[in-house]
């Protein structure tokens, strides 16, 4: 997640005269390395533009469908029916790749599950342009929620939003925002403060990030049935992040560890019994 490019260091870091700087200033650099700099985006957010594989690769029928946003960018993004789907689920990427990544998984989901899904990319991923930061997620999820209810035709009593990873952050807080017949977070961290003492232990730039992603915060304010999964294996969100967003959410809710799973493989790992949960929860989340 918190990831800086040998590009990013030429760019920002080459400077002989950060080596000269006490330690009384280093916050004050840091600081404005990551805003000067546009450093903190380029660490939460790892786009990349190639669309590698579609929906048609692995047999399923899909629209090839673009919408705009409130600040009119143009964000192109999958539809793939289900015949005998009774839900549409509306689903919120990681921080990384774009949705021709995901296709494996979505054949899979949308097999076992029977589900329809919606998939998008956020701007600066795959085919939609520009650049992300928090803010601009919200604008990017708002689009597209209003874009399943108005164009798509899916009723909030048949919308699920999924998020995963980061993704979970934006979905979390689709789900204050819009109505939906269930949410499902997979491998949430609480907020992007609590991953930087993660991933940066001895560095304190958690208060000097302007990222929030504070999904503790939003889940208390969820009121729809709520399934929280995590990988007991996570080895990039831990276990115990999952656990925390949980405890914080208020009812209904369930949470599903998935035994032997990292962070990148849970459909994959869960096995049967992953699709299986996630299959009960949808319907009987009517």
């Amino acid at each position: 997640m918190f990831r800086l490019t040998q590009n990013d260091q030429v760019k920002c870091c080459r400077s002989a005269a950060l080596q000269r700087l006490g330690a009384g200033n280093f916050l004050i650099v840091l600081l404005w390395l990551l805003t000067g700099c546009g450093l903190e985006n380029r660490l939460l957010f790892h786009p990349t533009t190639a669309i590698a594989r579609t929906p048609r690769d692995v047999g399923l029928d899909y629209l090839d469908l673009y919408f705009t946003t409130a600040d009119n960018v143009r964000l192109n993004g999958w539809f793939i029916p289900h015949p005998q789907a009774s839900a549409t689920m509306i689903w919120f990427h990681g921080n990384a790749g774009n949705i021709g990544d995901r296709v494996d998984n979505i054949k899979l989901l949308h097999d076992k599950t029977r589900i329809s899904i919606f998939i998008f990319d956020y701007r600066g991923y795959g085919r939609s342009p520009g650049s992300s930061s928090e803010t601009t997620t919200y604008i990017d999820g708002d689009a597209a929620m209003n874009f399943v209810r108005t164009q798509l035709q899916v009723e909030s009593k048949n919308l699920l939003i999924f998020g995963r990873s980061l993704g979970a952050a934006v979905a979390a807080e689709m789900a204050t925002r819009h109505g939906s017949r269930a949410v499902i977070l997979e491998s949430p961290f609480a907020s992007i403060s609590d991953m930087a003492k993660i991933v940066l232990p001895a560095l304190p730039i958690g208060p000097l990030l302007s990222a929030k992603f504070d999904v503790i915060d939003k889940v208390g304010k969820i009121t729809a049935p709520l399934l929280v999964l995590h990988g007991d294996q996570d080895e990039i969100i831990p276990f115990e992040q999952g656990q925390r967003v949980f405890a914080a959410a208020r009812q209904p809710k369930q949470f599903y560890p998935i035994k032997g799973a990292g962070h990148n493989d849970t459909f994959i790992a869960g096995g049967d019994g992953y699709y299986e949960r996630l299959k009960n929860f949808i319907e009987t989340s009517r």
